[in-house]
């Protein structure tokens, strides 16, 4: 094998590296043209943003502050300030248990379908997760190929070479001989 064919195979095994590498860059791209679709919420309906927010407001220290402050000038209001005249809202505080009962019956549903955005949410997030996961799999297994071929066409590469070796050196042998019997 002379110089000429070696320098092919080194460049066939390189353009062979060449198309691994541009299908796996396809691969990577349609990939993550689907994970950035999971992750978009393209159909948000205005309802849908408004319990968002109801869940998010319903959960916090500001609504429960501000609730119990209400509550406690409801109260105050209605046991202190009007008890020399009628009192809009009586000790057992009938009306205030009628709102709170009201609020919570509102609040509940809303809550509850922030929840379930929420889940679904997390049902793109965990199938983007595991997409994510299949593409690292499927880049290392590229990488073991692409190892893998390397190191075929590398051993297969150095016995060509050390066959030309040995043909150089019998060649050289010969002439070697040839002199010492002329």
């Amino acid at each position: 094998m002379d110089l000429s064919e070696l320098i092919a195979a080194e460049e066939l095994q390189l353009k062979k590296l060449n198309d691994l590498v541009v299908a796996a860059v396809d691969e990577e791209q349609f990939l993550s043209h689907k994970i950035l679709e999971l992750e978009e919420d393209k159909n948000i309906k205005w309802s849908q943003k408004l319990a968002d927010q109801v869940a998010e407001f319903g959960g916090s220290w500001t609504f429960i502050l501000s609730f119990a402050v209400f509550i406690a000038i409801w109260i105050g209001i209605n046991t202190y300030f009007l008890k020399n005249s009628q009192v809009f809202d009586p000790y057992p505080f009938i009306l205030l248990n009628l709102i709170l009962s009201c609020i919570a019956a509102l609040q509940a549903p809303v809550i509850m379908m922030s929840q379930n955005r929420q889940e679904e949410k997390d049902r793109r997030r965990s199938r983007s997760d595991y997409m994510v996961n299949m593409k690292a799999e499927m880049e290392v297994r590229a990488l073991h190929k692409k190892i893998d071929l390397l190191m075929v066409e590398q051993m297969q590469h150095l016995f060509k070479i050390q066959q030309a070796q040995l043909d150089i050196l019998a060649k050289l042998k010969e002439h070697i001989i040839e002199g010492k019997d002329k």
